[in-house]
């Protein structure tokens, strides 16, 4: 490893003016992903910066109407940067209001590395491709220009989404697939004052620079992640699928949140995980199956809207029935149980 400084900010003002005065130093949250990197020499920071001991670390009510009871069940939670994946998992109000969200954080890693990573540092995580983790091959987000290996290489959990000549590495964060569907809006600070980006707008489209994967400013510190009010999300679900049972990284995952009332669909939310470089929302899903019937046929045919744009490579095909099979599935599961509490209700 590269030798390095290290720094613990006192103040979210003073973290930034660090960044600012360095380019080459790094925001050090849990350091489950960043450190991971600096041992192989993908990252190579002068200093570190750690943040983990900032005021961020709070779940706390969104609401328009602070310290009134209607704040709670009216407004949406703002998730502190440095909160704990444990923490975040735990919350009651996630667990209640965002349940998928929940089970996205627990299917993410072991419970050793969920109480040491952070909600900002796991929106900053880097792909898992092996041609990125290995300095010795070539690799366009590493080194912009030096070719993408995985293309006629070793590809079969790479992108069928999204993907571009230049890259086909997919995202690897659960977590934010579950912020995808529920429109999270992400707010950071910089030397210039603080600022805010819809998720959507979040992880930038591969395009030809794989390298630039946010939409953050540079030297940006991540304050906080907030969900606004979306009460279809209180049923939802969040299902992964991986290699073996448990510590593995997606080949593929879907946060599913569905309202359906006398087998109509009112509402519903879609994001697809490890099938694209960043979380996929799936919109041409979602436009399908709003106002129609909550069947099986209806949910395939959703499906195929959605993955109609896939553009597998000849080892990951498998990818288009694996997520089209993960919708249906899911999205029954979803519909049984709008039904039970409708009927539990009458």
């Amino acid at each position: 490893m590269r030798e390095f400084g290290y720094q613990r900010a006192a103040d979210v003002s003073g973290a930034v003016a660090l960044l600012d005065a360095d380019p080459d130093a790094r925001f050090l949250g849990g350091g489950t992903n960043l450190v991971d990197l600096m041992k192989t020499g993908v990252e190579r920071p002068a200093r570190l910066v750690d943040v983990r001991e900032l005021p961020l670390d709070r779940i706390e009510s969104a609401g328009t109407e602070p310290g009134t009871e209607t704040e709670a069940e009216d407004g949406g939670l703002r998730i502190g940067a440095t909160v704990t994946n444990s923490d975040l998992a735990a919350h009651p109000e996630v667990r209640r209001r965002y349940p998928a969200l929940a089970e996205a954080v627990l299917a993410g890693a072991s419970g050793q590395l969920r109480n040491m990573a952070t909600v900002g540092g796991n929106l900053l995580q880097r792909t898992r491709c092996g041609y990125f983790a290995d300095v010795t091959k070539p690799c366009n987000k590493r080194v912009p220009g030096s070719g993408c290996p995985a293309i006629e290489g070793e590809h079969h959990n790479h992108a069928i989404l999204g993907a571009s000549p230049h890259c086909v590495a997919t995202h690897p964060s659960d977590m934010a697939v579950a912020l995808t569907a529920f429109d999270a809006v992400v707010s950071y600070e910089t030397a210039d004052g603080a600022g805010e980006v819809p998720f959507a707008d979040f992880y930038l489209p591969v395009g030809d620079t794989p390298h630039r994967e946010t939409a953050l400013p540079p030297g940006a510190l991540i304050t906080g992640v907030t969900l606004p009010p979306t009460p279809v999300a209180a049923v939802s679900r969040y299902r992964k699928v991986r290699e073996r049972a448990s510590y593995a990284f997606a080949i593929g995952s879907i946060a599913a949140a569905l309202d359906v009332r006398e087998g109509v669909v009112r509402d519903v939310r879609l994001a697809f995980g490890a099938v694209a470089s960043r979380p996929w929302r799936a919109r041409a899903a979602e436009r399908a199956l709003t106002g129609g019937p909550a069947t099986a046929a209806a949910f395939g045919a959703a499906a195929d809207a959605e993955l109609s744009a896939a553009e597998p490579l000849p080892h990951n095909a498998y990818k288009v029935t694996l997520m089209r099979n993960l919708v249906v599935a899911v999205l029954k599961e979803l519909t049984e149980q709008a039904e039970q509490t409708e009927g539990a209700a009458r």
